[in-house]
């Protein structure tokens, strides 16, 4: 039997009941599947191979995205198979984002008017930290002698010093999805949905907006639409701040890409992700405003 057809003989209130199982497309790190139970639709994750090497918390994932529902923007846990770390959560029928989608003029308010709702909900299990996270994934990567594009070790200087401008004046940490790309938009009835909490954790607001941000390659005027949406007034320091956390995304996830094409069996091209990824941070830290950034954090 199939992790999915174990799981689903274990939930004890679908015994018995007439159940048809169809995987969906999209994920990047799990098996995704919609399980329909005498007729009801289920949405049933199944995490992917070897994804603890990426510093994956099932636990923390599992009671985040309680909290998640509790905020009211993620859907609701509806059960829990821990022994094959299987989460089922309700349908949401709606649309699946695309970074197309969320260029829409409105859009950024949109996305910013959801992550503050997230931003104000119950406190998460644990913290998440991006340039942790970025130790850690390199450590790993030379442990197992995985690829990783050039420089990054002599980036990890400026790296530094982006963590010390920003920890000059640092923000209340929240709770954070802290991986909001466009597929984590659900989109139905007017509301934005965002699921997939596996690298949620307590956070600087800043890099939950800046790190969507990249994502969907917003321009200088949507990243000042999101902050002022988020904050009430597009304040430099806080530009300054969303435009580092971009340079730490595609920092920590430009290496979770190159360890993914290593690791993993999904049929994605990880190492041009990963290259893409960190030719945008050095192009980033090598601007003409970089610096500017640095200081405004500080202010």
């Amino acid at each position: 039997m199939s992790v999915i057809e174990k799981a689903v003989e274990k939930i004890e209130d679908w015994k018995g009941k007439q159940i048809s199982i169809h995987p969906l497309s999209g994920g990047l790190t799990n098996t995704n599947y919609k399980v329909e139970v005498d007729g009801a639709p289920f949405f049933v994750r199944v995490p992917g191979e070897s994804t603890e090497l990426l510093a994956i918390d099932r636990a923390n994932e599992h009671h985040n995205a309680r909290a998640a529902s509790q905020a009211g923007v993620a859907p609701k846990v509806l059960h829990h198979v821990p022994e094959y770390n299987v989460m089922v959560t309700e349908f949401i029928h709606g649309e699946t984002m695309s970074k197309d989608s969320l260029n829409a003029p409105g859009m950024p308010t949109r996305m910013a008017q959801a992550i503050k709702k997230l931003n104000e909900g119950p406190r998460f299990l644990r913290d998440f930290n991006m340039f942790r996270l970025t130790e850690y994934y390199l450590s790993l990567c030379r442990d197992r002698d995985i690829k990783i594009p050039d420089g990054y070790d002599e980036r990890m200087e400026t790296v530094g010093r982006i963590e010390q401008a920003m920890s000059a004046k640092p923000l209340p940490t929240v709770p954070c999805n802290n991986d909001l790309l466009a597929e984590n938009y659900i989109y139905t009835d007017g509301k934005l949905w965002l699921v997939d909490y596996e690298y949620s954790g307590n956070n600087d607001p800043t890099f939950e907006l800046g790190n969507t941000c990249q994502e969907m390659q917003f321009s200088n005027s949507q990243i000042e639409e999101v902050c002022a949406a988020y904050f009430g007034e597009a304040r430099e320091d806080m530009i300054a701040r969303m435009k580092l956390n971009m340079i730490m995304s595609d920092v920590g996830w430009g290496l979770w890409a190159a360890i993914q094409a290593k690791i993993s069996t999904i049929d994605f091209d990880f190492w041009g992700w990963a290259i893409e990824r960190w030719g945008r941070a050095v192009e980033k830290m090598d601007s003409m405003e970089f610096e500017g950034w640095l200081r405004d954090v500080q202010k």
